[in-house]
C-alpha cells in the first residue's frame, strides 16, 4: 500500500518515494549506530554489549533465555556470557527453582560500566546535535517521535 510523502524530481510513485526513503533511513541509521559503537570502550563487542543491556532491562536470564533475546546460538551466548564474566561484569547464580540451571545478572561493575558507556554515546550524539541548527534539531525531535511510533508498527 503506498503513502503520501512530498518527493524530489524523479519519482513517478508514491511507493517508489517509499522504497528511497527506506533505503536512506537504513542507511542513516546504520552509519549512525555505527559511530555511536565507535564510542563503546573497546574492551567490549558490540554483541557484549547487546547481552549486556538486555540483562540490566530484563533481570536475571538463563542462557537459553538470554540467547533467544539476543538471537543467536547458545553455544554463541555461551562463549559471550564467559567473556563478561572474566571482565566482572556479569555473574552466575544458581537458578532456586532449578538448580541444574544458572542465571546470569548484571554485576555492579557492569551496571556501571553500561551506564559510563550510555553516557559517553548521550555526550557524542548531544555533541553532533549542537552542531545542528535549531530547525534541524526540532526536524530531528519530530523523527524521533515518529521512529518510536514506526517501532510500535506491528511487523
Amino acid at each position: 500500500m503506498g503513502y503520501m510523502t512530498t518527493v524530489g524530481p524523479g519519482a513517478t510513485t508514491n511507493d517508489e518515494a517509499g522504497a528511497e526513503l527506506a533505503a536512506r533511513l537504513r542507511l542513516s541509521v546504520l552509519r549512525l549506530a555505527r559511530r555511536l559503537r565507535q564510542q563503546a570502550d573497546a574492551d567490549v563487542s558490540a554483541s557484549q554489549l547487546s547481552a549486556l543491556a538486555s540483562l540490566a532491562s530484563a533481570g536475571a536470564l538463563t542462557l537459553g533465555e538470554l540467547s533467544a533475546a539476543e538471537r543467536v546460538k547458545p553455544p554463541t551466548m555461551t562463549r559471550i556470557v564467559a567473556s563478561l564474566e572474566e571482565l566482572g561484569l556479569v555473574t552466575r547464580t544458581v537458578d532456586p527453582a532449578d538448580r541444574r540451571c544458572a542465571r546470569v545478572c548484571v554485576s555492579d561493575a557492569g551496571r556501571r560500566f553500561i551506564e559510563r558507556s550510555r553516557h559517553r554515546k548521550d555526550a557524542y550524539l548531544a555533541a553532533r546535535l549542537g552542531a545542528l541548527d535549531p530547525t534541524d534539531r526540532a526536524a530531528l525531535a519530530g523523527a524521533v517521535d515518529a521512529l518510536e511510533r514506526l517501532l510500535d508498527v506491528p511487523e
